[in-house]
């Protein structure tokens, strides 16, 4: 089963039993996603807040939560681990990449990213809502969550035995041209890491690319994808978009949680530019 669903098969299964479609949008200018849900969101759909779905403990953003809170949040919403999952977001695919990687990594197992998101589906006249989530809580059953995740001390590891490892910003903030938008990060990218800024996985009209050209977007960047991957950006969001296209292609990869918000902030990482 692909990971990615389209907005024409979403639509015909609308009313089926068992489905459950999360708006998982997140914006990095700090824009309030929530608002936006009860503006407009896909019918029957619940708001997952990113950043409330977090490890509150950790200083860093949106950090992977335990799994036992992960179930608590995740089933308030109504979402079960055995339901179809379908995620989205309003920016078309940007962070309902990371809410499926979290959900696929606790444990559910059924969960799809809706290919080209809202806007795909507002620009074909599908209906919407308005109003807040409306959920009848269930039980999400979490589990351990394995080697999906890499911390700061497996990148290291990475690094010094040449494991790629493959940053998802923009060229201009992995050369160290232009600044983070978090304060206390430095610029650059680590040594040896590659660089594919998430958007050259997408076609013009904000859907994911398939096969060959999938590929070929991995093989323009210098990325190997039959040898061992971890995929890293900002803070641990487009980094999902590249494991979702990695998952597309049938190759597995780890995700580097901190992500530059960890790496960047610190005194101990080096650091290059250029």
């Amino acid at each position: 089963m692909s990971f990615l669903i389209s907005t024409e098969d979403l639509a015909i299964r609308l009313d089926e039993p068992g489905l459950r479609i999360v708006d998982g949008s997140w914006h990095l200018d700090g824009r309030d996603a929530r608002a936006d849900f009860e503006r407009t969101h896909i019918p029957g759909a619940v708001f997952f807040d990113l950043d409330a779905v977090s490890d509150r403990d950790s200083p860093l953003p949106h950090m992977m939560p335990s799994p036992q809170s992960f179930a608590a949040s995740v089933g308030v919403l109504g979402i079960g681990s055995d339901d179809r999952i379908v995620v989205y977001d309003t920016a078309g695919l940007f962070s309902a990449a990371r809410v499926w990687w979290m959900l696929k990594t606790m444990g559910a197992k059924q969960v799809q990213v809706l290919d080209g998101g809202l806007p795909r589906w507002l620009a074909q006249g599908r209906p919407v809502q308005t109003g807040g989530s409306k959920a009848v809580a269930t039980n999400f059953e979490a589990t351990e969550l394995g080697e999906a995740i890499a911390s700061l001390n497996d990148v290291r590891d990475a690094l010094a035995q040449g494991i790629q490892v493959v940053d998802a910003r923009g060229a201009a903030r992995f050369s160290g041209q232009a600044a983070e938008p978090r304060p206390g990060v430095r610029s650059g990218h680590m040594p040896g890491a590659l660089n594919l800024p998430y958007g050259r996985l997408l076609n013009e009209n904000g859907t994911m690319k398939r096969g060959a050209a999938l590929a070929q977007a991995f093989v323009e960047a210098g990325v190997d994808i039959d040898r061992p991957i971890v995929t890293t950006c900002g803070s641990g969001v487009t980094a999902a978009i590249l494991t979702l296209g990695l998952a597309e292609l049938d190759r597995p990869s780890k995700l580097y949680d901190g992500s530059w918000s960890e790496w960047g902030a610190r005194s101990d990482t080096p650091v290059e530019t250029g």
